[in-house]
């Protein structure tokens, strides 16, 4: 059963009842099911991927949309429905929701509109392959993806293979420090992981065996009200890797050269590449793909699982939180006051009574609201007339 909530999201009984009870919760995108991976490819790993969440003791949230309603928590007929080609489901990011909504699309939500929904629905835990970042010829084409400046601003763990292989990993970096984006490493090397290899020839900031020290960082960033996500990138377990660093990295320049040469742009270049890739490498590529998202869905439950069992205090920059106790005041009866004396207004009254002054003026109320009566250059035994009139 779906229930709509606040911000127009229909959040599954489910997930609601989790949030309310505190459980961990892990978003997961659907941009995987309906552009990423083939059929039935996709909806088997869709499944697999709730399936590992729930044995890690979290709840899946997977995030879409149907007929223009976004949807957090998709039930299987539901992502085998977006997973349909028929259905004709288009990519979504973060500034495309609006439009998918009101044109009633079905849609595949990509790691920033995710971000942004599952901040949306109290979600603090996002589990997905790997994040967009700066293109290799950004500083001709001005690509970036929309994931980076999400992150700078939605308040979301996003727990990762690291950057896609096909961008530039050093200028994707370069980026989040700019913007303030957390980076740490979940294992024994800062070296940042590249998606299809565990390891590339970059650092990040910050690296941790611990997942308990990794959620200590982002209870820490959260009761300082930091807006910033954080990327939490897992190298792929070394026995997934597809091959070869070389062979892998002569694939993406040979799908990036083809991809220049087709004018593929936009939103359209990281599914060709990865598309392409997995050709080049006899569908090893596709394989190493599905084992480092159930890594990272492994990953997340667990992460989920400790900061839903942490003690710490609602960012007010999250759309979901407490309503605080603010003890009720008691309010006493003011006395009545006669104000009598000269004074400045900033209005003008007049009235029939004393017209033997020049500069009388008289706001009066009836008797029964004299504690807002205001007499002005009345003498005293004026004042006692009036109070009796």
């Amino acid at each position: 059963m779906l229930r709509a909530v606040r911000h127009g999201l229909k959040i599954s009984a489910e997930v609601r009842q989790a949030l309310h009870e505190k459980r961990g919760v892990v978003a997961l995108e659907s941009t995987v099911i309906t552009h990423g991976l083939p059929q039935p490819t996709n909806i088997e790993t869709a499944k697999s991927l709730e399936n590992i969440v729930r044995e890690n003791g979290a709840v899946p949230a997977t995030i879409g949309l149907l007929n223009g309603e976004v949807h957090v928590g998709l039930t299987f007929s539901q992502i085998e429905q977006i997973a349909d080609p028929s259905a004709s489901a288009v990519k979504v990011s973060q500034r495309d929701i609006p439009f998918a909504m009101a044109k009633k699309l079905h849609g595949g939500t990509t790691v920033a509109a995710t971000m942004f929904l599952a901040n949306l629905a109290g979600i603090r835990v996002f589990a997905t392959g790997g994040i967009g970042g700066v293109h290799r010829d950004a500083e001709d084409s001005f690509d970036i993806s929309a994931d980076l400046i999400e992150l700078s601003r939605t308040p979301v763990a996003v727990v990762c293979a690291g950057v896609k292989s096909i961008l530039d990993v050093g200028k994707t970096l370069e980026f989040m420090e700019t913007h303030g984006v957390g980076v740490v490493v979940h294992g024994k090397s800062k070296s940042f992981p590249g998606f299809f290899v565990p390891e590339t020839d970059f650092q990040a900031p910050y690296n941790s065996e611990s997942l308990e020290e990794i959620a200590a960082i982002i209870k820490h960033g959260r009761s300082l009200n930091m807006s910033n996500g954080m990327v939490i990138a897992c190298p792929i377990p070394q026995e997934h890797v597809a091959a070869d660093p070389t062979l892998i990295e002569n694939a993406i320049q040979k799908a990036v050269k083809e991809a220049k040469k087709q004018k593929i742009v936009a939103k359209e270049v990281t599914p060709y590449i990865l598309q392409r890739v997995n050709d080049i490498t006899k569908g090893r590529s596709m394989k190493s793909n599905i084992a480092l998202l159930e890594n990272n869905a492994r990953i997340g439950a667990k992460l989920s699982v400790l900061l839903a069992g942490r003690s710490e205090p609602e960012s007010e920059s999250s759309p979901v939180r407490a309503k605080a106790q603010v003890p009720k005041r008691k309010v006493e009866k003011k006395p009545k006051v006669v104000c009598i004396g000269g004074t400045n207004l900033d209005f003008e009254a007049h009235t029939d009574y004393l017209k033997h002054k020049s500069n009388v003026g008289v706001v009066a109320l009836p008797r029964e609201h004299q504690s807002y009566i205001y007499y002005l250059n009345c003498t005293k035994n004026e004042t006692k007339a009036l109070l009796n009139k």
